[in-house]
């Protein structure tokens, strides 16, 4: 057939093809689609038009006069997409206004029905089937994702997306053209191009199938780049030392996934044994490299002690501290700052924290026999424990003055003791009158006792001296490890976490609190026996702060199958009820913090109790490991604890109430707790405190039989 270019109104002759120029073709107003092309779909047609010219021609007709006589343009009947990108193309100057345009003129079909069969009367082809084709544009033409993105009008993220489903086994593509699959499970599937690995994990799968199930076991022992040892590491390191990061194009992945993480944790490593050489420099005797913190270490560790700055210091951390107010007046964040005073104020807050840091060292004895360990933190940041002592250097590293007392033999005492007792009995018969003579040790604990007494008594009726006595015992104990440093005989025990909750000690929340330790812990003066007049010093505020911060390390609320203990478990329910304790905060449900450890049922009660029961149902019929995967989800957010984590409501307010004789009653909150261990009943009897300190006999007779059963149950 002859086409024939017109470029004057002509008769119509339906059934040839002619070219007609682009500013002659109009919109046909009986063409079907009356909702218009989308842009993004006009910038498809153009680019592909662009690229490889007009596939398909137009199908039109003339436009007539009322008198039935043509005016030169055309109504586009079928192809107004295509007349569209021309015109863009137009506008973008890549064409004339006036290219001809191919054109199939029929005047004989109705040209509503031609437009509704173009758009109806066709099949799209199978998303399959186009990720294959653009897979096979890239391997066999060698194009990349933005040369195919320019030719078929899509962006080159769209285009990475259909290269990596294409790239998906062509086992699973099948199945995903039988139906078997979803686009969002084949999605899941493209997290790598493992074709073996998708094909295990397709085999794996039981008749849950959700997309986040999949990627959960595609990415089974890789590491997210969110964990620390990917953070410390960096990708770039990583890449270099051939190791591969998995990427998810469909989802946000926060960075990908680490493949090998054998590799990472070698490659962390050396960079920790790089601080490590650095930290060495200061000259300790050791440093040690982990990635995790080694808990069963058992080593002593002592703190650093402050120190007077010299003159010159204190002067240049005056004028610096001038200058940053001059240089923050005005701002309230770096963000509202131009970038010159931003830059100078971030250098002068350096400097001062370098001059304040002088403010604390370590004794030279502690670094000359004492270590280091380096490592990372919950966060990925390098994590420097200082002042570790081994065993066998404690006697060298001890940095407590040279002529304070030796140790005491416990045998040599034994002995003086027993001679004192030998010239006791000796001054009964014979009188020694030698001037100078030691006053024996018997007497001495005769009149220690009496002293001891009177101290009990006066510290009772000074409350503000009994909370600085205390505060100093256990301060010198958790933070000097000296239990004969003071005079009440008050043992604070710690009890280690570690060993009951796996990784505890690398939380966040485990971070506070060796922070909080270490700041007061540089704050305490190098030598014990100064510990008294520091305490004494401090408002009234500080001290007791610092015995909040000392009781705190003692709260032991375990529960545990070998240490039964009721009575503890309930104060430590009344101590977070006080507290207004909130473990949400810190703590959430996951497959291996709860999910993945307690029954189906016990899932399906966490779920029902902080999701919906509709919830619970839909996972009813699961197996245990999903079940456990799909609850982590739901519960994500919620706020949901289990019961043991939970804190109990406030008790209602005690109500006295009269009996019979008008003697006020403890209420049931208040009510002594009359039942043992076992469940079995226990009598208890109230008996008034003697007010003489002095300890009270009790006659045998005045405790019957009964009465002696229940004080031993008790």
């Amino acid at each position: 057939m002859n086409a024939v270019t017109l470029t004057t109104a002509v008769e119509p002759v339906s059934g040839v093809e002619i070219f007609v120029p682009l500013n002659k073709l109009k919109k046909s107003p009986r063409n079907a689609r009356k909702v218009p092309h989308g842009e993004t779909a006009i910038e498809a047609l153009a680019a592909s038009i662009q690229h490889k010219g007009l596939i398909q021609n137009l199908v039109v007709e003339p436009e007539v006069k009322a008198d039935g006589m043509p005016t030169g343009a055309y109504f586009v009947t079928a192809g107004e997409g295509r007349r569209l990108a021309m015109l863009l193309r137009a506008k973008r100057r890549q064409i004339k206004k006036s290219q001809p345009i191919r054109c199939y003129l029929d005047t004989e079909n109705d040209p509503s029905e031609i437009s509704l069969d173009e758009n109806v009367t066709r099949t799209p082809m199978h998303p399959a089937d186009q990720f294959e084709r653009f897979h096979e544009l890239s391997e066999t033409k060698g194009w990349g994702a933005e040369e195919i993105g320019a030719r078929f009008g899509v962006s080159a993220g769209v285009v990475k997306q259909r290269l990596r489903l294409g790239a998906v086994s062509p086992k699973l593509l099948e199945v995903y053209r039988e139906d078997g699959l979803t686009l969002d499970q084949l999605m899941a599937f493209a997290l790598t191009e493992d074709h073996a690995r998708q094909e295990q994990v397709f085999e794996n799968l039981h008749h849950n199938r959700e997309p986040w199930i999949i990627r959960r076991d595609m990415t089974a022992g890789n590491v997210p780049a969110d964990d620390r040892r990917a953070v410390f590491v960096g990708a770039d390191a990583y890449i270099e030392a051939s190791g591969n990061i998995i990427r998810d194009l469909f989802t946000e992945d926060r960075g990908g996934f680490f493949e090998d993480a054998g590799l990472l944790d070698m490659l962390a490593v050396e960079k920790l044994r790089e601080v490590a050489g650095a930290v060495q420099g200061e000259g300790w005797k050791w440093v040690e490299a982990h990635i995790d913190y080694p808990h069963s270490h058992g080593m002593r560790r002592y703190y650093p002690e402050p120190v007077e700055l010299s003159d010159e210091a204190e002067a240049q951390l005056d004028a610096l501290s001038t200058e940053h107010d001059e240089l923050a007046e005005g701002y309230s964040s770096y963000d509202e700052m131009p970038e010159d005073v931003a830059a100078k104020l971030e250098t002068v807050s350096d400097e001062i924290d370098a001059i304040s840091a002088k403010r604390h060292a370590y004794h030279p004895n502690i670094i000359a026999h004492g270590g280091v360990f380096v490592v990372l933190h919950h966060d990925g940041t390098v994590r420097m424990e200082r002042g570790f002592v081994r065993p066998e250097d404690e006697a060298l590293a001890d940095p407590q003055p040279e002529d304070e007392a030796e140790a005491i033999d416990p045998e040599a005492v034994e002995d003086e003791q027993a001679e004192d007792d030998d010239e006791d009995v000796q001054d009964f018969e014979e009188e020694d009158e030698e001037p100078g003579k030691p006053i024996s040790d018997s007497l001495i604990r005769d009149l220690s006792a009496h002293r001891t007494l009177a101290l009990r008594v006066a510290l009772a009726e000074q409350p503000g001296m009994a909370l600085v006595a205390l505060t100093h015992t256990l301060t010198a104990q958790l933070f000097y490890s000296y239990a004969e440093a003071g005079c009440l005989e008050i043992r604070p025990t710690v009890t280690p976490l570690g060993s009951h909750a796996t990784g505890i000690e690398d939380t966040p929340l485990a971070a506070r609190a060796s922070e909080a330790h270490e700041a007061w812990a540089e704050r305490m003066p190098r030598d014990v026996s100064d510990l008294w007049g520091f305490i004494v010093a401090l408002d009234d505020e500080q001290r007791v702060a610092l015995l909040a911060h000392c009781a705190s390390r003692t709260v032991n609320a375990l529960r545990v199958p070998w240490d039964r203990k009721p009575r503890t478990l309930q104060t430590a329910d009344r101590l977070a009820t006080a507290l207004t304790l909130d473990v949400a905060k810190d703590w959430t449900p996951t497959v291996d913090s709860y999910l993945g450890r307690v029954t189906k049922g016990h899932i399906l009660e966490a779920v029902t109790d902080g999701v919906s029961e509709d919830a619970a149902r839909r996972i009813a019929d699961m197996k245990k490991p999903d079940m456990a995967q799909e609850a982590e989800q739901l519960l994500a957010g919620t706020g949901w604890l289990p019961a043991a984590l939970r804190t109990p409501e406030p008790e209602a307010e005690p109500v006295e109430t009269e009996d019979a004789e008008g003697t006020a009653q403890p209420s049931e909150a208040e009510a002594p707790d009359t039942e043992a261990e076992d469940g079995e009943a226990v009598e208890v009897e109230t008996v008034e405190q003697p007010t003489d300190p002095e300890a009270v006999e009790v006659e045998p007779e005045t405790v019957d039989e009964e009465d002696a059963y229940s004080v031993a149950a008790e």
